[in-house]
């Protein structure tokens, strides 16, 4: 890198290339004021403040030394006469608008801090007519009579998170800071990210929280405290605010994933936690409350099925009930469901637990639910069940493939990449059956047929084949199976494909090439690919598209299976799975069981265990009659409710382990209070297998506790002797199993914070980027393996005539329990709809609020109906989240054969206006 010598107040300096003046004086020790510009990482200095003016010898102007590059020779005064006068003067002008300060919107913020810097609270000049406020918002306030227009929030929202929301509007004097088309925050497209708050120098936009009535700052936090978001697979940094043991707000923190920015949940969904539904003491069902599929509980007063009891006493109870069951009726009898949302630390000690104290491989978790067949397929076919590189990858893209995914709503921080890079010039495609708001950033939104992703890709296959536009080289050193693919292929042609998946021939082969031909092609995919019954044949073929191509190994390319919750990689990594123990060695392996034997003193059983949903049928059968549940909630996440909650109900024991009394906890027999998120201590691997450190917040409410303490206390009780002191002594366990982990430690954790796996040295970064000179195959070649098409399990018919597709809403994660009890997402998102076209509405005589009911071969909804142009005709889409509404009493519990995930996103439903079906009966 060039150094550029110049001066600065006298002293000979170097800056590097493109290093701006401010930059280099920060990086000398001196304070140069700035108000319009921000040191956060992707914040372009803007210039427009003049705040920040020095002096150049030689130059008739002075100079914005935030855009400023320095000259070799340069001299350059930050604190002359002129640029002390020109600051002070820029202050004076803008403190003449300014609310007086004893009453701002924020006295402590960036702007008075300056003002004081440099000696300038009062003005002379008369103040300019302002702004009023504007409350509209559940979770932010606007007040711009406090706006000095630096264009930060602009900065923000349209080049930072790319949301488009805030530009400026009118002219001269007349000219604001607006909310799309002036419309009051709330009332706009604002998604919520609070960007923009965390970006205003002034107080202009605030989070409620911390205003009074007379919107002036009242809370100010005790602490602040590093973490991560307790929600999606981003594993975002975080910095949490607390005030009397309570957290009061979330800012972003410059973690390696999110540099700053968060979403929505992220920044405002924290406060369920606080909830007056946390359960603060164990609870043991009562002796006369009877268990029913279709009983009810009422979350505020579980005491009319449960009663309040000891540790001691609800402990021995939970343990007791597992061991009879395990005692008489066989180690196979009992289950566990461990949780995706728990640290890698719990998620060990859980499938540990299961594999030692209940005797059987039959442990399982979420992933079952939402990646399984992705990672059944890239075992297969790699022999790793993680994503190759990370979402930042796409900023180095040529052309990004999002298929099957929502990234805007489900992972929306990675979707800000995603978005950035198509605004430098990445072609985006985006393929689904619904359209979303990434499609208006895309080059091409491919809209196939729902269940078709098998057709069209073959197609694509069939296209870079026939056309040459194989990488032969990457073929012969790094791949097996070609030749097999390239003789099956040849039926798949794009002319055959297009009527089966809805997709012209002509557009298949345009972005078969771009994908081939590009430098550097990136693919992320969601649910929308591995929730089918040939969602293993769907992922095999974005496998086979990446090693035919040889696009992967390289910055810019690769496979990314995005991850739904935050730690569903570290706990599938952890062993949370019934066929591996962790790290995904095979539970029939001799030679790979016989170490964990060793270390868990303890012969392990060779079979592979039940997933969840058979676990559930074996529950029907009789073979299951126990279970230990830890933080997941299938009453809710299980396809055909309820099938799912008539099995719960027929446990003769369930133990059930969470923060509030879930749908699941109505059928349990013992309660334990658990610890949330921002209570506890413990790693968590995202998505882009990057194993960070959360550190605990707060302490848990009442007499709840930390989860590793309730596992461990189970085991103790079922014959283990555990003696771990904290996560750190299990992580180091871990170590010894976990080839992944090879070089952190827990103290490389605490001292770096995030380190991404695999690490070739102690000292070395982690790799981002994998498979660069091969594949963990017995052979070092990644496998090809073709795909047919097979039609979803139930598909639409004169009885069912419409397809029903379920996933999530922005404001909304998982099950809900957590989400709708944050004030502020509840607010936005309060109840239940389903998405339907304005079409199939019109056809239908309903409009929007009117309720429909749904019917599918397993049950019947009557929700609110929400018109939106995304949804394609003859299809509804509906989030899984709403109990009172619960989306998956209609899924389709059928399995992919290899991946054992159900076919969430494809049934046949029945929609109508309810009122007319209310008549009929």
């Amino acid at each position: 890198m060039t150094k550029i010598q110049f001066e600065l107040d006298g002293k000979q300096v170097e800056a590097n290339a493109g290093e701006t003046i401010w930059q280099v004086a920060k990086r000398q020790g001196r304070e140069i004021p700035h108000l319009c510009y921000s040191p956060a990482p992707d914040y372009r200095p803007d210039g427009n403040c003049r705040a920040c003016m020095v002096e150049v010898e030689g130059e008739r102007v002075l100079a914005a030394s935030c855009k400023r590059t320095p000259s070799v020779g340069m001299k350059v005064k930050s604190a002359s006469p002129r640029a002390i006068a020109a600051q002070k003067m820029v202050m004076e002008l803008l403190v003449a608008d300014q609310p007086a300060r004893e009453t701002s919107h924020d006295p402590d913020s960036k702007f008075w801090h300056w003002a004081e810097k440099v000696e300038v609270t009062e003005s002379r000049f008369p103040a300019a007519e302002r702004w009023h406020g504007d409350a509209s918002h559940p979770a932010m306030r606007v007040n711009l009579d406090a706006c000095i227009q630096c264009g930060l929030c602009v900065r923000a929202c349209r080049e930072v998170q790319v949301n488009d929301v805030i530009g400026m509007a009118y002219r001269n004097h007349d000219s604001k800071i607006v909310f799309d088309f002036d419309d009051p925050m709330g009332e706009s497209t604002c998604v919520a990210c609070g960007e923009c708050v965390q970006a205003c120098p002034t107080g202009a936009l605030m989070p409620s929280v911390m205003l009074d009535e007379n919107q002036t700052r009242v809370n100010y936090a005790d602490k602040k405290v590093d973490s991560l978001c307790p929600f999606c697979g981003v594993g975002c940094q975080v910095t949490y605010q607390v005030k009397d043991e309570k957290i009061i707000y979330a800012e972003g923190r410059d973690g390696p994933a999110n540099h700053n920015r968060l979403c929505v949940k992220g920044r405002f969904g924290f406060d369920y936690i606080h909830h007056p539904h946390r359960i603060t003491r164990p609870l043991v069902r009562l002796p006369n409350a009877k268990k029913d599929a279709n009983d009810q509980v009422d979350p505020a007063n579980p005491f009319t099925h449960f009663r309040e009891a000891s540790w001691e006493e609800a402990l021995d109870i939970a343990a007791k009930g597992l061991v009879k069951i395990r005692d008489e009726k066989g180690v196979k009898a009992l289950a566990g469901f461990g949780s995706a949302k728990g640290s890698n630390e719990e998620a060990y000690l859980f499938q540990k637990l299961v594999r030692t104290g209940f005797g059987s491989n039959n442990v399982d978790h979420c992933t079952r639910l939402c990646h399984a067949s992705s990672v059944a397929a890239l075992m297969e076919g790699l022999n790793s069940g993680a994503v190759s590189a990370p979402f930042a990858a796409a900023m180095d893209a040529e052309v990004i493939i999002v298929i099957g995914a929502n990234p805007t709503v489900n992972h929306p921080v990675a979707a800000t990449y995603i978005k950035n890079a198509a605004k430098r010039g990445a072609k985006l495609i985006v393929m689904d059956p619904r359209r979303q708001s990434l499609s208006r950033h895309a080059y091409k939104h491919l809209q196939f047929k729902p269940g078709a992703d098998v057709a069209m890709l073959n197609a694509m296959l069939n296209t870079i084949i026939t056309e040459d536009l194989a990488d032969k080289q990457y073929i012969a050193g790094y791949t097996e199976g070609f030749d097999d693919l390239k003789e099956k292929i040849k039926e798949f042609t794009p002319e055959k494909m297009a009527p089966i998946c809805g997709v012209d021939a002509d557009t298949l082969r345009e972005i078969a090439r771009l994908y081939a031909r590009s430098r550097a092609s990136l693919i992320f995919w969601g649910m929308g690919i591995s929730q089918h019954v040939h969602g293993t044949d769907n992922a095999r073929c974005l496998i086979a598209l990446a090693l035919i191509t040889g696009q992967v190994g390289r910055p810019g390319t690769g496979l990314h299976p995005l991850r739904g919750q935050n730690n569903v990689q570290g706990a599938s990594d952890a062993g949370l799975i019934p066929m591996f123990l962790p790290d995904y060695q095979p539970v029939s392996r001799t030679d790979l069981r016989e170490p964990f034997e060793k270390l868990w003193h303890q012969d392990l059983d060779p079979v592979r265990g039940l997933t969840v949903v058979e676990i559930i049928n074996a529950i029907h059968a009789g073979g299951i009659n126990g279970m230990y549940i830890e933080g997941e909630n299938p009453a809710m996440s299980d396809p055909d409710l309820q099938h799912a909650r008539e099995a719960l109900a027929m446990l003769d024991h369930l133990v059930v382990q969470d923060l509030f009394v879930t749908e699941t906890a109505f059928h349990a027999d013992v309660i334990l209070p658990a610890s949330a998120f921002a209570e506890k201590s413990g790693t968590f691997t995202n998505t882009d297998r990057r194993v960070q450190l959360a550190r605990e917040v707060i302490k848990p409410p009442g007499d709840a506790r930390q989860d590793l303490w309730i596992i461990q206390e189970i085991a103790r009780r079922m014959g283990l002797d555990w003696k771990y002191n904290g996560p750190a002594d299990v992580f180091t366990e871990m170590t010894q199993v976990m080839p992944s982990l090879k070089n952190i430690t827990w103290e490389r954790l605490v001292r770096e914070g995030a380190v991404t796996y695999p690490v070739d040295d102690p000292h070395k970064p982690g790799n981002e980027i994998i498979f660069t000179t091969g594949f963990p195959t017995g052979s070092g070649r990644g496998k090809i393996v073709p795909a047919h098409v097979i039609a979803p399990d139930e598909v639409p018919d004169d009885e069912y005539p419409m397809v029903l597709s379920t996933g999530r809403v922005l404001e909304h994660w998982h099950t809900g329990s957590m989400t709708r009890r944050s004030s502020v997402l509840d607010q936005i998102e309060p109840e239940a709809v389903a998405f339907m076209s304005p079409k199939d509405m019109r056809r239908m005589k309903v409009w929007p609020g009117d309720f429909v009911r749904l019917e599918t071969r397993r049950g019947a909804i009557e929700v609110k109906v929400r018109s939106d142009r995304d949804v394609p005709e003859n299809m509804v889409f509906m989030p899984f989240c709403y109990a009172e509404a619960a989306a998956n009493l209609l899924t389709n519990p059928a399995l992919d054969p290899f991946g054992k995930i159900p076919e969430f996103k494809f049934c046949a439903v029945r929609a109508e206006r309810a009122e007319v079906r209310s008549a009929a009966e």
